[in-house]
Order: C-alpha cells, then structure tokens, then sequence
C-alpha cells in the first residue's frame, strides 16, 4: 500500500485532553485495521504555538512522540521536560503525558499508539 500525501485524512480540531490552542492530525494510516490491530493512531501531528494536548492518562495502551521540529514542554507524570527536533518521548501503559507548544514554531510531530 502506498498512501500519497494527498489521500491522508487531515483534521483540524481543538487540542485534546482539555488543552488549550488547536491541533492538526493527519492520518498516515487509518486506524487498527491497518494497523494489524496492534494500534489505533499513527499520525503526523501539528501542536500550533500557545497550544498544549492536555495530560491524559494511557489505559491499555501507550504512546510516542517523535518530534520533528518546534519545541516545547512534556509532562512527564507531573514532571516538565524541554523537548525539541529529533526527541523521543514514551508514554507507557498507566503512566500520563501531555505537550505544549512554548516557542514561535508549531511542534511537528509523528504520534503512535500502540495496544498492549
């Protein structure tokens, strides 16, 4: 399969989790049927400046960021790491996370979760 850059479903939305700004998601596969069932997100993700995804807590899952450009804050179980290009940050199974935008660039990102 080859999905052009074109055909990838993109949203616009307000950031989740109870964050604040709004986010863009773009689908570089469509959910767990094309995932092998062994996930539900593997997307190209924009954090606009001011914007923030809002800690959440991953159950029966976990997620990574690959961050592709931009800088911003991680929370990390409560504790707030910089995080910038070429970082890669692993939220695992029962542990929380959240990101915000703090410089002038929005955060790129590549965010996949998997099952457990």
């Amino acid at each position: 399969m080859i999905r052009r850059s074109e055909e990838k479903e993109s949203e616009r939305k307000p950031a989740p989790f109870n964050g604040t700004g709004e986010i863009t998601v773009r689908s570089l596969l469509s959910g767990p049927e094309e995932m092998s069932q062994k996930g539900r997100v593997f997307g190209h993700t924009t954090v606009y400046p001011g914007s923030e995804i809002g800690y959440h807590i991953h159950t029966g899952d976990s997620e990574t960021y690959y961050i592709l450009s931009g800088t911003g804050q991680y929370n990390d179980n409560g504790t707030i790491t910089a995080i910038s290009a070429g970082d890669v940050a692993y939220c695992a199974p029962g542990e929380g996370h959240g990101i915000a935008c703090i410089g002038d660039e929005p955060i790129e990102m590549i965010a996949l979760i998997l099952y457990e």
